[in-house]
C-alpha cells in the first residue's frame, strides 16, 4: 500500500468514533441525534465530531443515493426488457425464416427435412399470414389471419397464453380460430357461442366486379393474451384454412423453428442459413424485434445519462468536502512538504481520499439497491396500476450494470477530487525561522 493511500485513509477516518460512524451511517445527517444521546451519557466527546466529518458523511450519503438510483433505474429497464422479451417469446419463434423477395414461397419438403436433421433444431412449423377483413354479428374490423400447422404449438408457447376457450383449429369438420384478446374485443366475439361463426373476407388476386372477395367462416374457439401489438392484430387458424382462403396449395409466409436450449445459437443460425441459401432471410429472436429492443435500450441509457448528470451535482458536495479537508489539513501538508513530500504525493493523497469517499458511497449505494431489489422481487413494494400483465414493476439486477455504475461514479468522483488535490499540492512548506 503506497504512502499517499495510507495518509488519505487516515484523513478519511480521522478518529475512531468518526470513522466507524462514517462507514456505518451513510452520513452523519441521520446519526447526529445519536451523538447527542451518547454525549449526554458521556460516552463520546461531542467536540470530536467536527463539521468536516459531517460534510464528508453527507457526501457519502449523496453518492450512495445516486449510486442506488442509477442501479435501480437500469434494473427496472432490465426487468421490462426481460418481461417483454418473455411475452414475445410465446409468439415469436427462436428462428424465423422468410423469403428475400415476395411475401410467400413454396414449402420445399426437402429443405424442411434438412432443417429437421440439424442437430439442435427441435421443431419446424409452416405458417401463412395475410391481412383479412373479419365480421362477427355486425362488428367488422381488419386484422392479420395467420394459418399455422400442427407443429406451431411446439415451436411457440401461444397455447400457454389462452385466457378463455381452448387452443383448437379443426374438429368435427369445422374450422376454428383463436383470437387475440384485442381482436376479440373489437369484434365483440363470444367464444362460448358455438353456433355463430365469424366471416373472413380475403381480396381475390384476380379482380372481379361481381365477387371481389373470397368468403369463409371460422368458429371462435379461444382467445390468447400476449402483448398488445399481437393481441390487437392476430387471429390464428389452421394452415389449410388460410391456404384455401388465399387459393394457394403449398405456399407459406415463413418457416418458424424452435432450437434446443444450451446449443450454440450462432452456430445453428449459420447451419440454417447454409440450408436455406441466399434467397431467404434468417432472423433470430432478437432480430425479429430488433427495432423495439433497440428503442428500449436507447431509453435505458438515456435515463442512465440523466441520472449521471444528477451525480455530477452531488459531486459538488464532494468538492466542498475535500476543499474543507485541504484547509483543515493545511498545517499537516506544510509539515509533510518540509519533510520532503513532493507535490505529486500531496496531490495523490487527496485524489485517493476522493476515491475512498466514492468507494464507501458505492458500497452503501449497492447495499441500498440490493435491499430495495429484494423487497420489490419478494413483496412488490412498487405496484403497477391494474390492467397490465404484472402487478408490480419488474426488476432485474445485472452484474454488468453494477460495474458500469461503479465506474461512472468513480470517474465523477475522480473529476471532483482534481481541483482540491491541485490546491493541496500548491501549499508551501513550513519556513524554518533562524
Amino acid at each position: 500500500m503506497n504512502l499517499s493511500f495510507k495518509i488519505a485513509r487516515r484523513y478519511l477516518f480521522a478518529n475512531s468514533i468518526s470513522g466507524v460512524l462514517l462507514v456505518l451511517s451513510l452520513g452523519y445527517i441521520f446519526l447526529l441525534p445519536l451523538f447527542f444521546l451518547l454525549a449526554t451519557f458521556k460516552k463520546v466527546d461531542i467536540k470530536s465530531v467536527n463539521a468536516i466529518n459531517i460534510i464528508s458523511g453527507i457526501s457519502v450519503f449523496g453518492i450512495s443515493l445516486g449510486t442506488a438510483a442509477l442501479i435501480l433505474v437500469l434494473s427496472v429497464f432490465n426487468g421490462f426488457e426481460d418481461l417483454i422479451s418473455g411475452l414475445f417469446s410465446t409468439f415469436n419463434p427462436d428462428v424465423h425464416i422468410t423469403a428475400l423477395k415476395g411475401k410467400t414461397f413454396k414449402a420445399d419438403s426437402l429443405k424442411i427435412a434438412q432443417l429437421k436433421q440439424i442437430d439442435g433444431v427441435v421443431a419446424v412449423s409452416q405458417t401463412l399470414e395475410e391481412i383479412a377483413f373479419f365480421e362477427y354479428k355486425g362488428s367488422r374490423d381488419f386484422g392479420t389471419l395467420k394459418g399455422v400447422d400442427q407443429y406451431y404449438s411446439a415451436v411457440t408457447g401461444v397455447d400457454s397464453t389462452i385466457r378463455e376457450g381452448q387452443f383448437l383449429f379443426e374438429a368435427n369438420n369445422r374450422q376454428y380460430a383463436v383470437l387475440g384478446a384485442g381482436m376479440r374485443n373489437k369484434l365483440s366475439v363470444n367464444v362460448d357461442n358455438e353456433f355463430t361463426p365469424m366471416a373472413v373476407y380475403m381480396a381475390k388476386k384476380k379482380r372481379s366486379i361481381t365477387k371481389p372477395f373470397v368468403k369463409r367462416f371460422l368458429y371462435p374457439a379461444g382467445t390468447f393474451v400476449i402483448q398488445q401489438d399481437y393481441d390487437n392484430q392476430y387471429i390464428l387458424s389452421s394452415l389449410s384454412f388460410a391456404r384455401k382462403l388465399l387459393n394457394v396449395k403449398d405456399q407459406v409466409s415463413a418457416f418458424e423453428l424452435r432450437l434446443e436450449e444450451g446449443k450454440d445459437q450462432a452456430q445453428l443460425l449459420e447451419e440454417i442459413k447454409v440450408v436455406m441459401g441466399e434467397d431467404f432471410v434468417v432472423k433470430d429472436r432478437y432480430e425479429q424485434d430488433e427495432a423495439f429492443l433497440k428503442l428500449m435500450n436507447i431509453e435505458k441509457w438515456l435515463s442512465f445519462a440523466i441520472f449521471s448528470l444528477t451525480m455530477i451535482l452531488v459531486a459538488f458536495n464532494l468538492v466542498g468536502s475535500l476543499w474543507m479537508i485541504v484547509i483543515d489539513k493545511k498545517k499537516d501538508i506544510a509539515i509533510l512538504k518540509s519533510m520532503g513530500a513532493s507535490n505529486a504525493l500531496v496531490r495523490n493523497i487527496f485524489l485517493n481520499q476522493g476515491l475512498l469517499l466514492c468507494a464507501v458511497g458505492i458500497f452503501f449505494g449497492l447495499l441500498i439497491a440490493l435491499v430495495l431489489y429484494l423487497l420489490q422481487v419478494t413483496y412488490g413494494i412498487v405496484p403497477i396500476p391494474q390492467g397490465f400483465v404484472v402487478d408490480s414493476y419488474p426488476i432485474s439486477l445485472r452484474l454488468g450494470d453494477i460495474l458500469i455504475v461503479a465506474a461512472t461514479v468513480v470517474f465523477i468522483g475522480f473529476l471532483a477530487s482534481v481541483l482540491p488535490a491541485i490546491k493541496a499540492s500548491r501549499i508551501s512548506a513550513l519556513v524554518r525561522e533562524e
